[in-house]
């Protein structure tokens, strides 16, 4: 008989046979040791149990010959460091879940075409395994499109170096991409399958297709995708309730995601009407919400996830909490939303969820920890210490690199008749520019009005002196009176591509001409600033200047933080300074911006060396005296548990 239930200390979500004291001591090998084992190797007599893997039988999920009730969290590896990953689960488990849903972002798996990346913070297999290992089931999301507020919904930029690209759809430029990616990304995921002896019984089929629905030969492509590359779990699709009649597809399970309380009714009105009387299931329970610069932060009361939460359950629906761990939108991946008008993601991804940015503990989760202990019929496991925090001494940059000075250091600039969106700039082995900031040149020899398509915000310089910003709201400025021939600089970023919504034109930097006086400027040299690792490893220790009294910006200033003890998490906060990007140690850790709501940055103790760490600041406009650190964030959340 297989444990088949939602938590307990013996339910090794390997699921092996449960063995009594004499056969352990015959040799049978236990759910812990299986746990420790490689089982990719195994051949052992519990394996032809895995026959049927999880169904849906009726109104109910069985898993083998058990009921089996999903109570799942979602956390994203690629907002986690790697380093926290079996902390965060294992606090998963403590609160009484039994299965964890990530997504896949394809974006950063595959950077370049052909090139894929699963190292490190990317390592979606040693994730997965460390789910398995804890006792967790796992439902795999892997797109190709994802949403999860990423930059293009996890899409990759260079898909769009095709003027005629439609995403998400059957169009040929999009579908030969996909296969390559899955051909090498299921390569990963079908010997994990739980049919395999690994932790995952259900895979999702797209994302949210319902509120897309450009092409009713997408879906089913996707499945067939999934199917032939030997994906053999239960197959789900998951849509709101705008797109959940348009989202379905022949042979998966329909879910829901929601959040309000009165829209449990479409638990039982849409999904029935879609799909009659099967398993129910809420596949998004949003816990909280994102939040994008210059807005609020968003937050939802605790009561209300406890009370939305029972009754999600009392209804006889499965619940996958979204999110359980948001985590941080570390470097340049945050997506955007753009309906009346263009709003950005803050680097946080704290979505006021279970567990805050920095994996600590809230009064929902403490909440939740109360009633999923309630029902899950057996003691659930103690909740790990939260991890230390320290405030560590501020820091002064000593020394600095004005943006002009550091261009020699820079790869060779494009030179182009006309501007070069992002996308098709010829570099990165032709992919073109996916995140960052790229700089455009040109000379001019008369003053008048500039104007142009910038995405999405283009700070313009006369020679070396900034003169305003182009952008969706300003779309034209003015250029004062200059003498004989001056240098019209652009610094365009890409703030991050809309991730839910239109999709298609999500190209950056500059797009098209730009005009001074109606009339298309030519002759540009183009700067790919990317600011990945290498960019900085272009900058040699003897370049660079001691601050000076009046920096000239936009400009990259370098400190050094002295960590004397073992290394804790940190917030950095830069007070006095207006925008810019953070580097520590090479690791980009995402954007501040003082028009908030997000005053501080997530700096990872696991980030952090003993003895001396680099801390660089790209700043655009305006610096601040130091560098400060402190204990905790500052979001406006009120609720954490210490």
């Amino acid at each position: 008989m297989l444990r088949a239930c939602t938590g307990g200390e013996e339910a090794c979500h390997f699921s092996v046979p449960l063995l009594t004291a004499k056969e352990e001591l015959r040799g049978f090998p236990t759910a812990l040791s299986l746990c420790r084992l490689n089982w990719r190797n195994l051949i052992s007599p519990w394996l032809r149990h895995r026959q049927s893997g999880l169904q849906a039988k009726g109104q109910n999920f069985m898993l083998e010959d058990s009921t089996f009730w999903i109570f799942g969290g979602s956390v994203h590896y690629f907002r986690v460091p790697k380093e926290y990953w079996r902390d965060r689960l294992l606090k998963m488990k403590a609160c009484g879940l039994n299965t964890l849903t990530t997504y896949v972002p394809w974006n950063l798996h595959e950077p370049e075409r052909g090139r894929f990346d699963f190292s490190g913070n990317l390592d979606l297999e040693a994730f997965v395994l460390t789910a398995a290992e804890i006792g967790l089931w796992v439902i795999l999301r892997p797109g190709p499109y994802i949403c999860s507020e990423i930059d293009l919904g996890g899409l990759p930029s260079w898909l769009l170096q095709d003027s005629g690209m439609r995403l998400r759809t059957t169009y040929k430029g999009f579908t030969e991409a996909v296969d390559l990616y899955f051909d090498h990304l299921m390569s990963r995921v079908v010997p994990l399958q739980y049919k395999h002896g690994g932790p995952i019984i259900a895979v999702q089929v797209e994302n949210e297709y319902g509120s897309y629905n450009k092409d009713p030969a997408y879906m089913p492509y996707v499945k067939k995708a999934l199917e032939d590359r030997g994906v053999v779990e239960l197959l789900l699709t998951s849509d709101n309730k705008d797109g959940l009649s348009k989202g379905a597809v022949d042979g998966a399970l329909a879910t829901i995601n929601l959040q309000l309380q009165h829209d449990l009714q479409l638990l039982t009105t849409f999904l029935f009407s879609v799909q009659g009387a099967r398993p129910k299931m809420v596949m998004e329970y949003w816990t909280g919400w994102f939040d994008s610069w210059g807005g609020p932060h968003n937050i939802l009361d605790s009561s209300e996830v406890l009370k939305t939460v029972s009754a999600i359950i009392d209804a006889g629906s499965s619940i996958n909490l979204y999110m359980f761990h948001g985590g941080t939108n570390f470097g340049f991946i945050n997506g955007a939303m753009h309906f009346y008008e263009y709003k950005s993601d803050v680097t946080s991804y704290d979505y006021d969820a279970v567990l805050t940015e920095a994996g600590d503990y809230t009064a929902k989760y403490v909440q939740l920890r109360d009633f999923f202990g309630s029902i899950s019929g057996a003691p659930l496991p103690p909740p790990p210490d939260p991890l230390p925090k320290t405030a560590y001494e501020s820091v002064t940059p000593a020394f600095y690199l004005s943006l002009w000075d550091a261009l020699k250091y820079m790869e060779t600039p494009v030179n182009s008749e006309k501007p070069v969106n992002m996308e098709n700039l010829p570099v990165n082995n032709g992919n073109g520019q996916s995140f960052g900031y790229t700089l455009y040149e040109t000379t001019i020899a008369s003053s008048g009005v500039l104007s142009g398509l910038v995405r999405d915000r283009g700070q313009v310089f006369v020679n070396t002196v900034s003169i305003g910003f182009l952008d969706y709201e300003t779309k034209a400025i003015n250029i004062p009176l200059i003498q004989g021939h001056t240098m019209l600089r652009i610094l365009v970023e890409n703030r991050g591509r809309v991730n839910y919504g239109e999709i298609d034109d999500q190209r950056k930097g500059l797009i098209g001409n730009i005009y001074l006086n109606d009339y298309p400027l030519r002759k540009f040299r183009i700067y790919s600033l990317d600011m990945k690792k290498s960019f900085f490893q272009r900058f040699s220790s003897d370049e660079w200047n001691h601050v000076p009294e009046v920096p000239t910006f936009p400009a990259f200033f370098l400190g050094a933080l002295s960590v004397a003890l073992s290394p804790s998490d940190t917030f950095m906060k830069l007070e006095g300074w207006e925008k810019g990007v953070v580097f520590i140690n090479g690791q980009n850790l995402g954007r501040y911006w003082n028009i908030g709501p997000q005053e501080t940055l997530y700096l990872p103790g696991a980030w952090l060396d003993q003895g001396i760490n680099q801390v660089i600041v790209f700043e655009e406009k305006m610096a601040g005296p130091v560098i400060q650190f402190t204990e905790t964030p500052h979001l406006g959340r009120n609720q954490y548990i210490h």
